[in-house]
């Protein structure tokens, strides 16, 4: 699978730019009209915070002192992120995060506007349902990642009613302009100390991994356990 590549200086310097065009839009655009039917709620299964030593602290699954820690750095609008939750993720969760093997973490990336108010909305039903509605948005990408500004807007609502959140809820997820500036602060700084230039990369026990298929992760994580 190929990734969703910026040079360095890009990847860096274009949170500015996404920071202020989510202030200018997803801050004071869409107000989640609509249907306000809501599905059954997405499961809850992350597993606690880990401290990550600067910015803010990480949300992992499986257990904290598991002897393989991955830090997966995605963005919600990378085809290739949704890729890799679709396909190789869920085995991943089976064979080594749900028995004990891998500490998993995510950490998000953003190249644009739409990605951090995905970010913002993933947030809205608290940290213990933080990974069930990324899952969501993975999976739905397809659907709420088209078109632009209000469409989007609009499309992320769908995704969250889906999720079992209210529209005021997630009108003030989409309007908390103090975590937004959170999120991309702390975007900037693990993603500059990791030197991450696509998305999705991989940090497997501190050493940086780039993006490949089921069999050579398992490889991977075996050779570690092994």
């Amino acid at each position: 699978m190929a990734e969703q590549k910026k040079s360095p200086v890009m990847l860096i310097g274009i949170v500015a730019v996404v920071l202020i065009a989510a202030a200018g839009w997803f801050f004071t655009q869409g107000s989640g009209g609509g249907s306000n039917q809501t599905a059954a709620n997405v499961a809850s299964d992350g597993s606690g915070a880990a401290d990550a030593g600067e910015g803010r602290v990480d949300l992992f699954l499986g257990d904290e002192n598991a002897p393989i820690e991955m830090i997966e750095y995605a963005s919600f609008t990378c085809p290739h992120c949704a890729n890799f939750h679709t396909d190789v993720y869920p085995k991943l969760k089976a064979e080594y995060i749900d028995t004990g093997k891998v500490k998993f973490i995510m950490r998000e990336v953003y190249f644009d506007q739409f990605g951090l108010a995905a970010g913002l909305l993933a947030r809205c039903g608290g940290d213990l349902r933080y990974y069930g509605i990324v899952d969501l948005l993975f999976k739905k990408q397809a659907e709420w990642a088209q078109g632009e500004g209000e469409a989007v807007v609009q499309n992320l609502y769908r995704v969250g009613r889906q999720a079992g959140l209210e529209n005021d809820q997630m009108q003030a997820c989409m309007q908390d302009k103090e975590l937004s500036a959170a999120l991309v602060a702390d975007f900037q700084l693990k993603a500059g100390r990791d030197d991450v230039s696509a998305t999705p990369s991989f940090v497997i026990n501190g050493e940086k991994v780039a993006n490949q298929g089921w069999e050579a992760l398992k490889a991977e994580l075996d050779g570690i356990l092994n």
